[in-house]
């Protein structure tokens, strides 16, 4: 029998259904030779502090660094993990073979690797390694399994950074809550969360301490066409007065006219963090709602796998991009002109050299259907738009440039037209977000000018204020992280600087949502401003490493290399080893400084975060017990929730009950806990009651009191 673990129920559902193996047992499904079974995302964890020794259970400053001889992993502590661990580990003993169907990523091979690690796995484990869940990729991924072997440095890397997490963010924050907490703050510290907490804190510095001035321009206008003088901004309005006068009595001269025709390249595809970036500039959504949607839709195999840093596509890709374009039906205006002749095989978009372990977010060949939310509707219009687009032709534009002078001093103005619209034609029906940011100036319609023409001229004094430092928005936030604070607006420069970013483009959305738990930022309309609780936390901290973006995104690097092959996962945890012992050392032979404002024990906090991911993940029909025989598990129809041995069990919920339909809650509810909370919109009740308790009488049939 062969073993396949995927990471969720869902997508063991999608990956049985594909190798026939359709009975339902408990916890996992059977049938052709293949049983299939699912963790609920992370099942293991590290060991917390007390696991190696009860003294570790009370935060004293004396007892760090904390620093384990071997790490160890153990259950996440919650009934329903432990209860799905029990059936893995006796399907991994009884089992000839091991298929790991996890996500395929860093994340996806740790968690995969140390259910396996827990469960004692010594059988031969295969790797299905897939980009899209629909049912082609699955069997094509099944057609080409790979020793797990081949993904070892994915693990080490995913293995490291697990570890240096745990190694910086339990004895940093136990170090700072311990020496400057005055016994009322926990100081959360963490190796991406503090520096970019460290970019928003200097930001806002830098936004506070900006002092407004006032300044004056000189401008003209000759034909209907305003000229800015080419000076520096004139600081007092009496200098500027005074230009103005040297002005009005001095001709206006054309100097040069110049017209360059150039080209504005394609967009490039999404990778996850552009996505994201935006999804927030167009639609104000937060990184984390984004890669909610972006996940439905690719657990709907509408998208390919989301949790990617790379904009380009593999060439094998290059064939099957005719037939992914023809499925997309609600774009066929879009695409007919591109069928029209052979699909573009450009290296902006397909090189093997830039793909990592996947390729850029792209539809797949199966459309979505009516029943997507708004959201994802949106989302899913970007990601197509953007495929589309990359295979259009260049937007063809010229660039006009005159230079002019009045008297001695200099002046010029610019325009932009664009003579054919390429890939631009993809969003002729939006307003381009960049449209609407362009100087007004350059949206000047420029005549023809001749060198040495004058003419008659009318000066005027523009009056301006000097502008603080914008704040960050998520959008540029996730841009920052990804070039560890460095400002690049170049595609290809940014592209080469993503392996030394903060954070994984995967994580960098859970870093942001922690930093608002934390009450370190705030979010004041669109942008991210910092608390003062998160301020003073930077100000308390005196150690660069923990809070330089470059330093981190030099970890980040290693941690990239140590997947590659090209550095040890030891050393990177013995360099971590040695700055944490430098560090408490520096920090408990300083001087303390109070830090008074009051948070939750972070003990307390860790709880209530993990605990209901877990439990969100366990309302799977699949792991419910019938509540009438007890013994077998109950599934989930078009109509009704049953018992998967209905013929001999007979128990039945229907989703619609008297005239109202329930939800999964309120099933779950019914099923659970034998009755509902009190609902209403009953509307076919045989004695007209519109409101009441639905339950479970003894022979489990539905009544309403």
């Amino acid at each position: 029998m062969k073993l396949c673990i995927a990471e969720k129920p869902s997508v063991a559902r999608d990956i049985a259904k594909v190798l026939g193996a359709t009975m339902p047992k408990q916890g996992y499904m059977e049938g052709n030779g293949y049983c299939v079974t699912w963790t609920f995302g992370h099942l293991c964890t590290l060991k917390e502090p007390h696991d190696y020794g009860p003294q570790y259970k009370s935060w004293n400053l004396f007892l760090l660094p904390i620093i384990p001889t071997n790490f160890g992993i153990k259950l996440i502590p919650n009934q329903g993990v432990e209860n799905q661990f029990k059936v893995i580990e006796r399907l991994v003993a009884e089992c000839d073979e091991v298929i790991n169907c996890g996500d395929a990523g860093q994340e996806g091979e740790l968690i995969q690797r140390w259910v396996l690690q827990k469960a004692k796995c010594d059988k031969p484990v295969q790797r299905l390694w897939i980009s899209s869940l629909t049912e082609e990729a699955i069997k094509e991924g099944f057609q080409k399994l790979k020793p797990a072997e081949d993904y070892k440095n994915l693990y080490l890397a995913g293995n490291a950074r697990a570890i240096g997490d745990w190694l910086l963010g339990i004895n940093a924050t136990r170090l700072f809550t311990k020496k400057f907490g005055g016994n009322k703050a926990v100081l959360s510290i963490g190796r991406v969360q503090t520096p970019t907490l460290a970019m928003l804190v200097q930001r806002q510095k830098e936004i506070d301490a900006f002092s407004t001035e006032e300044y004056w321009e000189l401008k003209t206008k000759y034909r209907d066409v305003i000229f800015n003088a080419a000076i520096d901004r004139l600081k007092t309005l009496d200098r500027a007065e005074k230009g103005l006068e040297y002005l009005k009595v001095n001709p206006f001269e054309i100097l040069s006219f110049e017209i360059k025709e150039g080209k504005e390249k394609n967009p490039r595809l999404f990778d996850l963090t552009g996505l994201q970036v935006e999804a927030n500039k167009k639609f104000g959504y937060s990184a984390d709602s984004t890669l909610k949607y972006i996940q439905s839709l690719y657990e709907k195999k509408h998208v390919t796998y989301p949790r990617v840093d790379t904009t380009y596509l593999s060439e094998s890709l290059y064939p099957k991009i005719g037939g992914i374009l023809q499925s997309m039906v609600i774009y066929k205006e879009l695409i007919s002109p591109l069928l029209e002749q052979p699909i573009p095989k450009s290296k902006a978009v397909f090189d093997d050299a830039k793909v990592t372990d996947h390729h850029a977010i792209i539809p797949t060949e199966i459309p979505p259907s009516q029943n997507l939310t708004r959201e994802e509707k949106l989302i899913y219009d970007l990601i197509a738009k953007r495929f589309i687009a990359v295979f259009y032709p260049e937007c063809k534009i010229s660039n006009t440039l005159v230079e002019a002078q009045v008297g001695t001093i200099p002046f010029k103005t610019s325009g932009r037209q664009i003579l054919e619209p390429g890939w631009r034609a993809v969003y002729a029906k939006e307003e381009s977000t960049t449209d609407k940011e362009k100087d007004k100036d350059e949206e000047q319609t420029i005549p023809e000018f001749k060198v040495g023409e004058t003419g008659p001229h009318e000066p005027m004094i523009h009056q301006g204020k000097t502008s603080p430092p914008k704040a960050y928005t998520e959008a540029t936030l996730l841009r920052a992280m990804e070039t560890a604070g460095k400002q690049v607006d170049d595609e290809e420069l940014r592209e080469m600087l993503k392996n030394n970013g903060i954070g994984r483009p995967s994580t960098r959305a859970n870093i942001i949502e922690t930093l608002f738990k934390r009450k370190y930022i705030e979010r004041k309309k669109k942008n991210l401003v910092a608390t003062s609780t998160g301020i003073q936390l930077i100000d308390t901290i005196e150690d660069e490493l923990l809070k330089s973006p470059e330093l981190t995104g030099e970890w980040e690097l290693k941690l990239r290399k140590i997947e590659s092959g090209e550095y040890e996962a030891n050393q990177f945890k013995d360099e971590l080893i040695q700055m944490i012992r430098e560090l408490t050392k520096k920090v408990v032979d300083g001087k303390a400084k109070v830090f008074t404002l009051h948070e939750e024990k972070e003990e307390v906090k860790e709880k209530k975060k993990r605990e209901p991911a877990v439990k969100k993940e366990l309302q799977s029909w699949e792991e419910t017990k019938c509540p009438k025989c007890k013994s077998h598990n109950l599934m989930k129809g078009k109509t009704a929730v049953g018992c998967s041995d209905f013929k001999n069990c007979g128990f039945k919920v229907s989703f619609d009950i008297f005239g109202k339909k329930l939800s999964d809650k309120q099933l779950m509810d019914l099923v659970l806990k034998g009755k509902t909370s009190k609902l209403k919109g009953f509307t076919t009740h045989p004695e007209s009651i519109a409101e009441g308790i639905v339950s479970l009488s003894p022979e489990y049939l539905t009544v309403l009191v």
